[in-house]
């Protein structure tokens, strides 16, 4: 019978270096585990490009905005580039307010602090890039269900200066334009057009919110929290934004290789066609949407935007007001995030746990040896046989 020879114990010792070798090697390899396990639960985020599948119809555009100006004074409207005019302030909420109770007090500022369009946070570029994230557009999309805008403070005898416009609206999916205007400049009106005085015109305007697609009220777009303010009557803002339509997916969407996979590419509900059981005239059995085929939890589909700005005084014969310009890119971007397999995570901290070990035990030797040497020398040069100051009998001549 075999017999496996273990090390005496009085051939081995305990020492200070050694306990802490050991307390050193349980602390990293603690703080390794715990940063596998957190980069495991947070995954891997991937972007690929791909051109949108289907006939894209219509965009919903989300508006929150308060103008230094009274609401019947305001005209919103919006054009795009097949010529369709949509009376925009019919359809959106306009509410009076107080301008200095949205850019006032910081104290009375709701939610997120107001930055001009001008200034650099960098606190705000942080969380424009968190809410450009998988986990962050998902879990809004749980933590808003009812998709309602922030009711309007309360006016508490501060005097009304101020509109706020505020809604959803259906448009074209295609070039447009966004304008807010005065009453009688810039569109004829039914019944003739009523002139207003220039002094009242006032284009100052804090942005709440503006994206396009499902509303998200919580997620920090561009152009979301900033204002800008004028003394000048005649002011023109124009902002130019590009649209990017994009998908947040917790879905598989590439092949082993990295690469993206057409097929795995999740469609929006509205593509999803499913056929009619009345035959019309001609006896042709059509496809009509269903909105309600192929709803997916672990996917959203909505656009993200990147936005310029410029702001004039324009003479009198100028139309002022402020305009948003909008054009939608031909490109899908497809942000997608995935978890590897428990397996995975396994035998990586196995990997990391041993080679810690492996390494530790190689520097703990190396460092004994280097203190077993270094204790040598130092033992050769405290033991060296020399005279000093002495006879030849060896007495040491003492000097007063």
């Amino acid at each position: 019978m075999l017999s496996v020879s273990k090390t005496k114990p009085n051939y081995t010792s305990t020492t200070a270096r050694g306990g802490q070798w050991t307390l050193a090697i349980i602390i990293l390899c603690t703080c390794l585990t715990f940063n596998e396990l957190r980069a495991w639960w947070s995954g891997i985020e991937t972007h690929h490009f791909s051109v949108e599948r289907g006939v894209g119809h219509e965009l919903q555009l989300n508006l929150d905005i308060v103008v230094a100006m009274s609401c019947r004074d305001l005209h919103v409207n919006v054009q795009d580039a097949a010529m369709d005019r949509i009376m925009a302030g019919d359809l959106l909420t306009k509410e009076d307010t107080n301008f200095a109770l949205w850019t006032g007090d910081p104290r009375k500022r709701r939610r997120r602090n107001y930055q001009s369009l001008h200034e650099d946070d960098q606190e705000r570029k942080k969380a424009e890039e968190e809410d450009s994230h998988v986990g962050h557009v998902l879990g809004h999309m749980r933590e808003n269900p009812s998709k309602k805008f922030s009711k309007t403070p309360r006016l508490r005898g501060a005097p009304v200066d101020s509109c706020r416009i505020y809604g959803s609206l259906e448009g074209n999916k295609v070039q447009g334009d966004f304008h807010i205007t005065a009453r009688g400049h810039g569109y004829m009106e039914f019944g003739g057009q009523q002139h207003l005085e220039h002094g009242t015109f006032n284009f100052s305007h804090h942005i709440n919110e503006l994206s396009f697609g499902p509303h998200y009220p919580n997620l920090l777009n561009p152009l979301d929290k900033t204002s800008d303010s004028t003394e000048a009557h005649f002011m023109r803002y124009q902002y130019y934004l590009s649209i990017v339509p994009t998908i947040f997916t917790k879905r598989r969407i590439s092949t082993k290789s990295g690469s993206l996979d057409p097929a795995a590419i999740p469609q929006p509900p509205t593509l999803d066609m499913t056929p009619n059981t009345r035959k019309d005239k001609d006896g042709i059995v059509r496809h009509i949407p269903n909105p309600k085929a192929g709803t997916d939890s672990k996917s959203i589909f909505t656009n993200q935007y990147a936005a310029t700005s410029q702001s004039r005084e324009v003479p009198t014969n100028t139309v002022p007001g402020i305009f948003f310009k909008y054009d939608i890119e031909p490109i899908l971007l497809i942000v997608s995030e995935r978890r590897d397999s428990l397996l995975g995570l396994l035998v990586r901290l196995v990997n990391v746990i041993s080679g810690v070990l492996v390494g530790g035990g190689w520097m703990f030797q190396l460092t004994e040896w280097g203190y077993e040497v270094w204790g040598r020398r130092r033992g050769r040069s405290n033991t060296g046989l020399g005279v000093i100051n002495g006879n030849i009998n060896g007495d040491l001549d003492h000097k007063n």
